[in-house]
C-alpha cells in the first residue's frame, strides 16, 4: 500500500517494511518474521499534540510503538514538581519495562507532537515475545537504551555544576540525538518553552531564561523562528567540560 495524508499533515505508514525510517530504532530492526507478525497484530492510531498515552500509577495496557512524532516522559514528585526525563522519538517502543514487569507507570507519556502510533495490547505482545525469541535481543537492548538514557538524564540534573553547564550540555545532547553535526552554526528546531527546558534540566524557567540570555549576549547561541543556532559548538563544549 501507498500512504495517504491524515487529518495531522502526518503520511500514513501502512506497513513496517514501507517505513523509510526503518533503521531508526531497535524495533524498527526486529526480523522480517517478527515484522511481519507486528504489523498483523499492532492497532494504528493518530494523535495530535497533547494526548496523555499514560500517566503514573496507571496499569500498563500494552506497549506503544512510535512510528513518527515525539512523546515527551515525564516524573512528578509529591510535590508536584515536574522534570522531563527524556523526549522518545520514531522507532522507539514505549511502556515495554512495565508492560514485561506489570508494574504501573511511574512516568507520564505525552505526544509533542502529531504522532503516528502503533498499539499492541499487554497479553498479544507476551505471546509475541514468547513466539519470537529472536525479538528478544532487541527488546534487551532497547531496555539498555532506556537505562542509559535515564543514566544521563540523572547526571545532567544532579552532577551539573550550574544551570549554564546544564543547559549547555543539555543543547549539545539534543543535537546529538537528532543527529546534528557539531558545525558553526548548528541549527536546533527546539520547539519547547523555557519551562519546558527548565523540566529537562531540574532548574526554575527564571533560571533557564538567564542562562540562555547569557549565551546570546556571549555569541555562543542565536535564537530564528523556534530555532536555537549553536554558533561556536567547541566553545559550548568546553563549558561543559570546565
Amino acid at each position: 500500500m501507498g500512504r495517504s495524508p491524515t487529518p495531522f499533515n502526518l503520511q500514513v505508514i501502512e506497513s513496517c517494511y514501507d517505513c523509510a525510517n526503518r533503521e531508526s530504532g531497535q524495533v524498527c530492526r526486529f526480523p522480517s518474521s517478527a515484522i511481519r507478525e507486528l504489523n498483523a497484530i499492532r492497532q494504528n492510531a493518530f494523535y495530535p499534540r497533547g494526548v496523555v498515552l499514560y500517566a503514573e500509577g496507571e496499569t500498563p495496557r500494552g506497549v506503544y510503538i512510535l512510528c513518527s512524532g515525539q512523546v515527551r516522559l515525564t516524573a512528578r514528585s509529591e510535590g508536584g514538581q515536574e522534570i522531563i526525563m527524556r523526549v522518545a522519538d520514531r522507532g522507539e517502543m514505549l511502556g515495554l519495562s512495565n508492560t514485561i514487569s506489570r508494574e504501573p507507570h511511574r512516568l507520564r507519556a505525552e505526544t509533542l507532537s502529531a504522532c503516528q502510533i502503533g498499539f499492541v495490547p499487554r497479553l498479544q505482545f507476551l505471546q509475541f515475545v514468547r513466539a519470537h525469541s529472536d525479538a528478544a535481543l532487541r527488546l534487551a537492548e532497547h531496555l539498555s537504551m532506556e537505562l542509559h538514557k535515564a543514566w544521563e538524564q540523572v547526571e545532567l540534573v544532579t552532577l551539573e555544576p550550574s544551570t549554564n553547564a546544564k543547559l549547555v550540555r543539555f543543547l549539545l545532547a539534543w543535537a546529538a540525538a537528532h543527529q546534528q553535526t557539531f558545525a558553526e552554526g548548528t541549527s536546533l528546531a527546539l520547539f519547547m518553552t523555557h519551562e519546558e527546558i527548565a523540566q529537562s534540566i531540574g532548574v526554575s524557567r527564571e533560571s533557564v531564561s538567564r542562562a540562555l540570555a547569557e549565551l546570546r549576549q556571549e555569541n555562543l547561541i542565536r535564537f530564528t523562528r523556534g530555532h536555537i543556532l549553536l554558533l561556536a559548538p567547541e566553545k559550548l563544549k568546553s563549558l561543559v567540560e570546565s
